[in-house]
């Protein structure tokens, strides 16, 4: 919180910002818009609106005071107004907004409120408006929700009244820029080192692997991790709603869809994406997120010849996750049977692997497991598990912040072992270890 002049109450200082903030709009009406963008001219231009209320006040600001409410300004006008901060922390992962007097962040994986507050509902609005505005878009009554991306690649849903009584409600989710190296996800206690071993020789090997779990589980994070272990020769595609991934590999080909405008015209689905790069010469493919019917074209992806592919989904469970598979590729309405999808689900999907966040903020691979296909009948495999210690009888913390308890791996052999073998992929003298249980710090 900045320092300001004694003699200006937080009251004051507010309608003063207010009224700079005004005053800077009057001022620039009549020119050219682009103004805004020019940041060391509008700062100046703020500098001079603030020296005109002075003298209009017959009050002098105090130093401080007058360089925070210029930036508060300049901040109102071309960055994230009261939510400067906020978006500068790269420790804050979602910022949510519950009306303009409500504001919690997830810090670390920890639900916090904050101290910062929006004037009112009208300044909330004009934060969302003019957000929302540079794709086209815009909130109403006949428009009361919206979906955005940030400049800085976030996230935004908006809901206004009357869908919301108590004020605009907003969520924006952040992403990070941080590359995080597999080896981290180790001592970090998120996995153990056989089982990244195992995931190394999976990847690398070109098994279709899916990440599982709820909202900020890790999914990405550890998709982002696992990449690196995908051959520098090859050509991969990504496909995603909003960009969030950051490949550990050198050859990457990155494609977005595009939300349409309010009306709903320029919409880019992921299904389009998905068949768009089936003639764009892909050795992998990989989807952020599935979640509706462009499941059915991933799925024939990693049965025609994208062998290694990975993806995420929402489900709390490995046995969920091939289900709700089964249910978006039933969307996607091609005339196939359910048991005709069941096949190509065990066909195409080698492993699954679950995440989890605990109470504490911290995120675990709860499960690795193999797909197999048994008459029809699929299964998940667990080959590793991870036991959790109930806090009331925890010996030892194994894992830094997280739950007490240890990976174990189950003495299951999976099936593609002997298949990767023979094609000259090994596990190195970890086979003991993988396939023989035990736990693992």
């Amino acid at each position: 919180m900045a320092i300001f002049d004694q003699d200006f109450s937080l009251v004051e200082l507010r309608r003063l910002r207010q009224l700079l903030h005004q005053r800077l709009i009057n001022t620039l009406d009549s020119e050219d818009r682009t103004s805004f963008a020019n940041t060391e001219a509008l700062r100046e231009r703020i500098d001079q609106v603030a020296s005109g209320v002075e003298t209009e006040l017959g009050r002098v600001i105090a130093p401080s005071a007058r360089s925070a409410l210029c930036q508060e300004v300049l901040q109102e006008v071309q960055g994230a107004g009261p939510l400067a901060t906020l978006m500068a922390d790269a420790s804050v992962s979602d910022i949510l907004i519950n009306g303009p007097h409500e504001i919690w962040v997830d810090r670390d994986g920890v639900l916090k409120r904050t101290d910062i507050e929006f004037d009112n509902q009208a300044h909330l609005r004009r934060f969302l408006d003019r957000l929302i505005a540079l794709q086209g878009k815009h909130l109403d009554t006949n428009n009361p929700s919206v979906d955005a991306k940030l400049p800085d690649g976030s996230r935004l849903h908006a809901m206004i009244p009357p869908l919301c009584a108590n004020g605009p409600v907003v969520s924006i989710r952040r992403f990070s820029n941080s590359e995080t190296a597999p080896q981290q996800l180790v001592d970090k206690g998120m996995l153990s080192a056989p089982m990244l071993e195992l995931l190394e020789l999976a990847v690398n090997a070109g098994l279709n692997v899916l990440v599982a779990g709820g909202a900020a589980a890790g999914k990405t994070t550890l998709l982002n991790s696992i990449s690196q272990f995908i051959p520098v020769a090859e050509r991969v595609i990504t496909i995603e709603e909003s960009a969030e991934l950051k490949l550990r590999h050198p050859h990457v080909v990155t494609l977005e869809a595009r939300q349409g405008n309010s009306e709903g015209r320029g919409q880019v689905d992921l299904r389009y994406l998905l068949r768009n790069a089936l003639r764009m010469r892909a050795d992998r493919i990989i989807v952020g997120e599935v979640r509706g019917n462009e499941v059915f074209d991933m799925l024939q992806a990693m049965t025609i010849g994208h062998d290694g592919s990975l993806s995420t989904v929402h489900a709390n469970s490995p046995g969920d996750a091939l289900k709700r598979l089964e249910s978006l590729a039933l969307m996607a309405d091609v005339g196939l049977s359910r048991e005709s999808i069941r096949d190509m689900i065990g066909s195409a999907i080698q492993l699954v692997i679950q995440v989890a966040r605990f109470s504490d903020g911290s995120r675990c691979v709860t499960s690795l497991g193999e797909v197999v296909n048994d008459d029809g009948n699929l299964q998940v495999h667990e080959i590793f598990r991870f036991q959790a210690e109930p806090k009331a009888h925890a010996s030892t913390v194994r894992r830094p912040l997280n739950q007490a308890g240890e990976h174990t791996s189950t003495g299951y052999e999976p099936r593609f072992i002997a298949a990767l073998h023979s094609r000259g992929f090994t596990l190195s003298n970890a086979d003991t270890r993988i396939l023989g249980g035990g736990s693992h710090a």
